[in-house]
């Protein structure tokens, strides 16, 4: 299968790295990528960063080369929606990380706490009852809720961490209100990517972490799937669930072997 794949797709946390630690094997793929030519797109859920401080945090682990162009996160993917759903002016009332904020900002929305004629809501490590509270207020008084992606946990170097799927239930439970949800395993961000390759799905691999989002949302467009155990799954989890990876490595080192195998 891998001999037939001209594109990678990527996540990062728990693929590249946890945390701030990057996980083995990490310059390796880059390495490779370049190597061979291999165009990529590094995808992922996390909306707290703009692409620049992933390609900041890249360089400082010694990945150098990364352009915007290689990097799509749900802050952007959101920001792409909203952009073709809402005019410039639009006022939104964020809970999120600085990152999806700028972006945001940038796009020519309003931020503000009250009135707000949408919610958007991802990641925010500083999340306070103030926050739930007043996005709860802003959707019972007619905002749409708009939620970056949906993933329940994050990983951290300490573990498994609440994720803003997390956030999202939350204010779901207390606003009545379900989120239109723009990240993975939504196709927006995967075909996004594929625009960019300028690859089919079939000749496309994407590299994940997370079965629900990395590799459904994959599969469900026709795109290659490795599942990489240095993350959110577990072999047993690999296993048991009813969605299955078209291949399935304990993580990048593996991969890499398998790919340059396929291109020897």
């Amino acid at each position: 299968m891998l001999e037939n794949i001209k594109a990678i797709i990527s996540d990062m946390d728990g693929v590249l790295w946890r945390g701030v630690q990057p996980l083995p094997g990490l310059n390796a793929l880059f390495d490779f990528l370049h190597e061979v030519n291999m165009p990529f797109i590094l995808a992922t859920n996390n909306s707290r960063k703009t692409p620049d401080d992933y390609i900041y945090k890249l360089g400082n682990m010694g990945v150098d080369g990364i352009q915007q162009h290689n990097i799509v996160t749900s802050g952007t993917a959101t920001v792409s929606y909203l952009q073709q759903t809402y005019p410039a002016g639009t006022k939104l009332y964020v809970v999120g990380g600085d990152g999806l904020k700028q972006l945001l900002v940038h796009a020519g929305f309003v931020l503000v706490e009250d009135g707000a004629e949408v919610v958007v809501c991802g990641i925010d490590f500083d999340l306070t009852y103030t926050k739930m509270r007043t996005a709860t207020l802003n959707i019972r008084a007619g905002a749409p809720f708009v939620g970056t992606n949906p993933d329940s946990s994050f990983p951290s170097p300490a573990g498994l961490v609440p994720g803003a799927g997390s956030i999202l239930a939350l204010i779901e439970a207390a606003s009545d209100v379900s989120p239109t949800i723009i990240g993975k395993p939504e196709k927006g961000m995967f075909e996004s990517a594929l625009r960019t390759l300028g690859t089919q799905p079939e000749e496309t691999l994407m590299i994940g972490d997370r079965i629900g989002t990395d590799i459904q949302g994959a599969q469900a467009l026709g795109i290659k799937t490795a599942l990489v155990l240095t993350g959110v799954e577990t072999e047993e989890s690999a296993k048991t669930n009813d969605i299955q990876a078209d291949l399935v490595f304990a993580g990048l080192p593996e991969l890499i072997d398998a790919l340059r195998s396929a291109n020897g």
